[in-house]
């Protein structure tokens, strides 16, 4: 009998590519084309402090998202990452043998979390216009997952809908993972109903929006016994998940509003300019409440203008699967980067 009998297989996430050309416009990952906060650039840190542990339950980041979000602490989980907080939170949450449900065309890692814990899975298909809907949520399951804005879709699911896949599963965790919900309009996000549904954990990230990516840090917000659930899967698996530095630089990127607001602005006034740019040349633009656009060309395919953006190192996000291979998903850069983007596709779509 070899090792290799007992190696757990997993079909792994594929993360965008990372470049190491310099000077090309990386519009692959969704990252946020504006430095974070002058307060985070302005921090000072006791470097002698990082041959100390950190504190395990972060809670300087924890007080300072409570307050912010208008939440005690203890509803308040933080973690390394979006990614880790879903991670946790799938091992948590959904351990019966019915199915989680999420949609056929979403974040590509739910699958890959269920295939490693073992979670079985059912998905929904998205409509033909790639909306969700609510309907098909009603199923027996063990668990709900789904972004919102979606990915790589970038529509937003209303408010009302999001609320009606809640109340219609009180028996198990619902999920809605917000990483782009701050490119939505005001109003969008499901925050507002975590005082309402006890099986509702909200998922945010300072990855886009707060232009953290390199830092990992990711949080979730829901009802007190919620969150004390995760801390107890958390401590049994790792108890010192979030370092010293992102503590102390997302402390002080919460304390800067303003600046989150207008690069936030920026983003969403360029996304909207970068459509119609689109629209004129042809594409198909799903209605985006994110920070890239998700969009098809009628007649030129997109893995051609995937391959032809590369070569003159502009790079896009091209998904070959089934119903979005004729798609790309491209992040919104800054304006220079997107006039740069718009008119190579003006001179290439021959």
């Amino acid at each position: 009998m070899s090792w290799k009998e007992n190696v757990r297989q997993v079909e792994p996430y594929t993360p965008g590519e990372q470049p190491k050309e310099q000077n090309v416009i990386k519009l692959n990952t969704n990252e946020n084309p504006y430095g974070p906060s002058e307060r985070v650039q302005n921090c000072i840190m006791d470097y002698d402090l990082l041959r100390k542990y950190p504190d395990p339950a972060a809670l300087d980041l924890v007080n300072a998202l409570a307050e912010y979000h208008h939440v005690d602490p203890a509803q308040v989980f933080v973690g390394v990452g979006s990614d880790d907080v879903l991670g946790m939170a799938f091992l948590t949450f959904f351990n019966s043998d019915r199915p989680i449900l999420f949609p056929d065309i979403t974040y590509s890692f739910y699958p890959v979390w269920a295939e490693l814990y073992r979670i079985p899975t059912r998905t929904p298909a998205l409509t033909e216009d790639f909306r969700i809907d609510p309907s098909d949520y009603r199923l027996e399951n063990g668990g709900v997952v789904f972004p919102n804005p979606n990915a790589p879709t970038a529509r937003l699911l209303p408010l009302e809908e999001v609320e009606q896949i809640i109340s219609a599963n009180p028996d198990v965790v619902v999920i809605v993972d917000e990483a782009y919900i701050d490119f939505a309009p005001e109003g969008s996000s499901a925050l507002s109903l975590v005082d309402k549904y006890d099986n509702l954990l909200v998922v945010r990230t300072f990855s886009k929006s707060r232009s953290m990516a390199g830092l990992r840090i990711g949080y979730a917000i829901g009802q007190k016994e919620l969150i004390a659930c995760m801390q107890a899967v958390k401590y049994s698996y790792n108890s010192y998940t979030m370092n010293r530095p992102s503590i102390l630089y997302g402390c002080a990127s919460v304390a800067d509003d303003a600046y989150f607001r207008e690069t936030t602005g920026k983003i969403t006034a360029t996304r909207e300019w970068f459509t119609k740019e689109l629209t004129d040349l042809g594409f198909q633009v799903i209605p985006s409440a994110a920070n890239f656009v998700f969009a098809s060309h009628g007649t030129i395919p997109a893995e051609e203008i995937f391959i032809k953006a590369r070569e003159r190192g502009i790079f896009f996000r091209y998904f070959k699967q089934p119903r979005i291979d004729n798609y790309l998903r491209i992040t919104i850069g800054t304006d220079e980067e997107m006039r740069v983007v718009a008119d190579f596709l003006k001179n290439n779509l021959t």
